[in-house]
């Protein structure tokens, strides 16, 4: 069974893959929708951690969590990127050049 503070960790967890399905859909707009939510379960997370610490084999599964979500969080990133630098080159109002 999960403590309060794991939930919070899962809970990101699982945002951190819906994201990564939205950027492999390309559909950017979930992706920051779900960033956002991300950042309130963080928010909360820290509240929450500062009244509790976590035993030995819950910051095992946290560990295991987390790298997770590091991955998620990657890939996502390598997906945006294209994305991003075109919005760049249409900010700067260049076209883009095709090599």
């Amino acid at each position: 069974m999960s403590t309060p503070l794991l939930n919070y960790y899962e809970a990101i967890e699982r945002a951190s893959e819906q994201m990564l399905e939205a950027a492999r859909g390309g559909n950017w707009d979930q992706v920051v929708k779900l960033e956002g939510a991300c950042a309130v379960l963080i928010n909360q997370l820290k509240q929450a951690a500062a009244t509790r610490e976590l035993g030995a084999d819950e910051r095992q599964l946290k560990t295991r969590i987390m790298k997770r979500i590091l991955v998620n969080d990657a890939e996502v990133r390598t997906l945006a990127e294209p994305w991003l630098e075109d919005l760049d080159q249409l900010l700067a109002g260049r076209p883009k050049m095709l090599h």
